[in-house]
């Protein structure tokens, strides 16, 4: 992300009067923008997917279970992201956009590279292990990234024009997948040649830089500039006003349920894929990486973007679509996913992942264009807090634990029916499985795979769920749109 001359084009935009035909600035340097805030947010997802990525190598190192893991990368990181993306966003309704995203975008990178540094260490007679350190890094990521999202989708907002959103949105919402994408392409091969200790300090170091560059070349646009000028353009909205906006739109809260079901399968699938991988099939950190989460997530990228402009391209015959075509999207995931986790044949189990993921990311578009759209100028950054408070609270802060603690369900029924009753599963990691006789190591391996792999397929099912949420949004989504 370097300098770029159309700053100097952001400086003397289309008369305000078309703004909502136009869009702020010109529109090579209105591509950049959404192109730097689209980097922002894979650098977002690419630190916060790297943890799952290194999940085996973690979870060796540390001696924690699947269920701890869970909740090392679902609550402990999701709890303060969603607690403090509220008065963040809120300050983004009158404050600087960029200044807030530079330096949250400085603290979480800050933050990653910091969790590639934790290690157990003692405070007077207090010893606090290897995993307290990095749940407590994981908890600096949350509180900067939730200054992300929020004034990202403001700025959006004003830089495109109502009937250009769609797509822009969309786009941006590409970074949730293509950030997956990145974390793979670079976490994977990077941890298994120097450790994952060196692919977080390295991301993080990264990321610094970028704060720096994106201060420097993107411009804060006047706010509700690209609506139409008679929308309602209030000076100042309260947190209660938000709330009171957003209390009448049914269509916002039937989505929101949607996607927080969706963002419940999603999120812990992708924790737990790369170790499903290894135990499974038996393939290397850079295989599991490159060779199957690689092609997952371009898959999914390609998913967001083709639903966000399907739907643009049917809107005038069919104008629910984006809130249809997610769903049709989720129902239709399920075999694939089915098919994927349960294969024998690892080229199999590639097809059906990918798929599954290509299908079902569609409602990322609809998440956000539907959130934008229902609410005016001045509260959107906070609705998307909100929206994003609930998603990531419910979604995140609980799909990955729920994988990972089924799968310590399953792991100790196996164990009881097995004759390995007194075997606690942390003996099955790292250095304390060596540890073990040759019977009981059979024994790990066998029902460490067996018990995570059960759980993803349960997981894999509940996706039809959020497909009803998204059917019944239809009915008050014209209605409830202020933007059209």
């Amino acid at each position: 992300m370097g300098t770029h001359t159309g700053v100097v084009g952001a400086e003397t935009p289309a008369s305000e009067t078309q703004g909502h035909v136009t869009g702020y600035g010109t529109k090579s340097y209105r591509s950049y923008v959404l192109n730097a805030l689209l980097f922002v947010y894979i650098l977002n997802f690419l630190d916060r997917g790297l943890l799952g990525i290194v999940s085996e190598p973690v979870m060796n190192e540390l001696g924690i279970t699947d269920g701890d893991f869970g909740l090392l990368t679902g609550i402990g990181f999701a709890l303060f992201y969603s607690v403090v993306g509220i008065p963040l966003a809120r300050y983004a309704e009158v404050g600087n956009r960029t200044w807030i995203m530079t330096i949250c975008i400085a603290l979480w990178s800050a933050a990653t590279a910091l969790s590639g540094m934790v290690g157990e260490f003692q405070i007077g007679g207090v010893v606090i292990s290897g995993f307290v350190m990095l749940l407590l890094c994981r908890v600096l990521v949350g509180v900067g990234e939730a200054g992300c999202t929020p004034p990202a989708n403001s700025i959006i907002a004003d830089y495109y024009p109502p009937a250009r959103r769609s797509t822009a949105l969309g786009y941006y919402a590409m970074g949730v997948t293509a950030g997956t994408l990145s974390a793979n392409l670079i976490g994977g091969p990077v941890a298994d040649a120097y450790g994952w200790r060196v692919a977080f300090m390295l991301i993080g170091v990264a990321g610094i830089i970028v704060a720096i560059a994106f201060r420097l070349t993107v411009k804060e646009p006047p706010r509700g500039y690209s609506d139409p000028p008679g929308a309602v353009r209030p000076k100042k909205a309260t947190f209660g006003d938000a709330l009171k906006e957003l209390s009448s739109k049914r269509s916002f809260w039937l989505m929101a349920a949607g996607a927080t079901l969706a963002s419940f399968c999603g999120y812990g699938i992708t924790t737990f894929q790369t170790s499903f991988l290894i135990r499974t099939h038996g393939v290397t950190l850079t295989e599991a990486t490159l060779l199957f989460n690689v092609p997952s997530a371009f898959a999914a990228s390609v998913g967001v973007v083709m639903t966000g402009w399907l739907a643009e391209k049917v809107v005038k015959r069919h104008p629910n679509a984006i809130a249809w075509l997610p769903a049709i999207g989720l129902i239709a995931c399920v075999p694939f996913y089915l098919l994927g986790f349960s294969a024998q044949n690892k080229w199999v189990a590639l097809a059906g992942i990918c798929l599954g993921a290509g299908i079902k990311y569609g409602y990322l578009a609809a998440q956000y264009t539907i959130g934008q759209g229902v609410v005016g100028a001045r509260t959107r950054a906070t609705a998307t807090a909100i929206l994003l408070f609930i998603i990531n609270l419910l979604g995140y802060g609980a799909g990955p634990p729920f994988i990972g603690y089924v799968s310590d369900i399953f792991f100790s029924m196996s164990a009881n029916a097995e004759g390995f009753a007194d075997l606690a599963r942390a003996s099955c990691k790292g250095a304390a499985l060596q540890a073990l006789p040759e019977a009981s190591q059979a024994f790990c391996r066998a029902a460490e795979a067996k018990a995570l792999q059960n759980s993803l397929l349960i997981t894999s099912v509940l996706y039809a769920l959020p497909a009803v949420f998204f059917m019944l949004c239809i009915k008050t989504l014209q209605k409830d749109l202020v933007a059209k």
